[in-house]
């Protein structure tokens, strides 16, 4: 006997078919933020929505190669499935793919019904509920950088930046954008409606930031998200390759994906940013203190979570204009936590230590975490720091590799406890192997350091 078919998918339905819709992209993250999808034709949606979409489990636990990582609940229970229904709340039309709208897919369990635990969607909402019963709504606004590169049969990987202009941050137009592509790329996204806000060319050669308006923060995650799987989508259609890749080229630097943070609580049935207080040290108020404080508590451990590859590592250093050191300063971009200068309704904090690869979710659900322990302990932070950073006797240093992230996130039982003991695990071993095949890969730099001498 068949499920019953949704009205609201129905409904849908209909409208999508008047106009021109027939098919509609479910898509969903998997561990590291790529997306999975499949493409329904549109009078099968009533019954994706009511039955779901049947993908294997495993799909959390492969690698970018291909490689299925041993992870619990994959390889060793007989690679069993998920379900994914579609959150027809999410749709919207592809503007480059005509009769294509996409949505995003919730992933659950088909035994249990409940949500699988290597969704990274999942677990931002059940971060967001523990905020919820402190009476705080996270307001997030996310800012990535990517490069964009051109075919080159010759070059290491097939590819070269697509531009090398110098000295061309902060610029738009032919000047390092010769085939306007930021131009035709931020339009296509206006037109996505995902809250594109402006973009930029930034530091190096064939580099560029687009910024999203900020929101509550499971709907900006979810904006960070498509965003990325656009860009990439519509470099494709240009015969290029747009990467997140922290830090794809020796002579350039790295790109980030730096999130500002805030929080709303109601009272007396208006809302306001509690981070705000004019008489406050900072002009900021004790939540917000307390808040910067946990990411500096913890920031070993998000280290693991918002600089993900073993490739993240190399973003960092002296001089690179990423953080390097567990320090805060008002708006100062030297610092890990930087206190923008807007206050009263605008108070926030940008956390400028995670980089592009990272899982939009995954960052915003530790970036989360980690002020809500802040918050909760009462902690105040160490004086801001002032000028330029990078002093070693003055801030403890971060990671700088991710198997000693990946350490300091294990021994973070409180963090870990509030992102779940599941989650951690998966994540845990699934990084773990990443670090153990690039540790058995020969690379370039060996061979031509070692081979001709030695």
């Amino acid at each position: 006997m068949s499920a019953q078919v949704p009205s609201e998918a129905s409904q849908v339905t209909e409208r999508l078919s008047v106009e021109g819709i027939d098919v509609v992209r479910v898509t969903y993250p998997d561990l590291i933020g790529t997306d999975r999808a499949r493409d329904v034709l549109l009078d099968q949606l009533p019954a994706a929505c009511s039955h779901g979409l049947s993908f294997c489990r495993a799909v959390y636990h492969t690698s970018p190669q291909g490689d299925v990582v041993p992870i619990a609940g994959g390889l060793d229970a007989g690679l069993p499935d998920i379900v994914v229904r579609p959150d027809l709340d999410t749709l919207l039309t592809l503007p480059w793919e005509p009769g294509v709208a996409s949505c995003l897919g919730d992933v659950t369990d088909p035994a249990t019904g409940a949500p699988v635990p290597e969704s990274p969607r999942a677990l931002l909402r059940a971060v967001l509920a523990r905020c919820a019963e402190h009476g705080l709504r996270p307001i997030a606004g996310p800012e990535l950088e990517y490069f964009l590169c051109d075919p080159a049969p010759g070059a290491p990987g097939g590819w070269r930046r697509y531009s090398c202009a110098a000295g061309a941050v902060y610029t738009a137009g032919l000047r390092a954008d010769p085939d306007n592509h930021l131009l035709r790329t931020l339009r296509l996204l206006r037109d996505l409606g995902i809250g594109i806000t402006h973009g930029n060319h930034e530091f190096d050669g064939a580099q560029f930031e687009i910024n999203l308006v900020h929101s509550e923060a499971l709907g900006a995650a979810d904006r960070a998200f498509r965003l990325k799987a656009a860009v990439k989508e519509l470099a494709r259609k240009e015969g290029r390759l747009a990467t997140f890749m922290a830090k794809p080229f020796n002579d350039a630097g790295g790109s980030g994906f730096h999130v500002h943070l805030s929080c709303d609580a109601s009272e007396g049935g208006e809302t306001r940013n509690v981070f705000a207080d004019p008489t406050g040290p900072y002009g900021l108020s004790d939540t917000a203190r307390h808040a910067v404080a946990g990411l500096l508590a913890h920031a070993p451990a998000l280290a693991a979570l918002v600089n993900p590859t073993v490739n993240s590592y190399k973003r960092f250093g002296p001089d690179t204009v990423a953080p390097w050191l567990v320090d805060w300063g008002l708006d100062n971009r030297s610092a890990m936590v930087r206190i923008p200068p807007e206050r009263g309704a605008g108070s926030r904090l940008e956390l400028r230590l995670g980089d592009a690869s990272a899982n939009p979710y995954v960052l915003i659900a530790a970036t989360v975490a980690a002020a809500l322990l802040g918050i909760q302990a009462g902690d105040e932070p160490p004086a801001p720091l002032e000028g330029y950073g990078y002093d070693t006797a003055r801030s403890a240093l971060l990671p700088d590799c991710l198997p000693t992230a990946l350490d300091a996130l294990e021994a973070d039982t409180a963090l870990t406890g509030i992102l779940g003991k599941d989650f951690t695990a998966a994540y845990l071993a699934y990084k773990r192997n990443e670090v153990e095949r690039f540790q058995q890969h020969v690379t370039d730099w060996e061979f031509t350091e070692y081979a001709y001498h030695l």
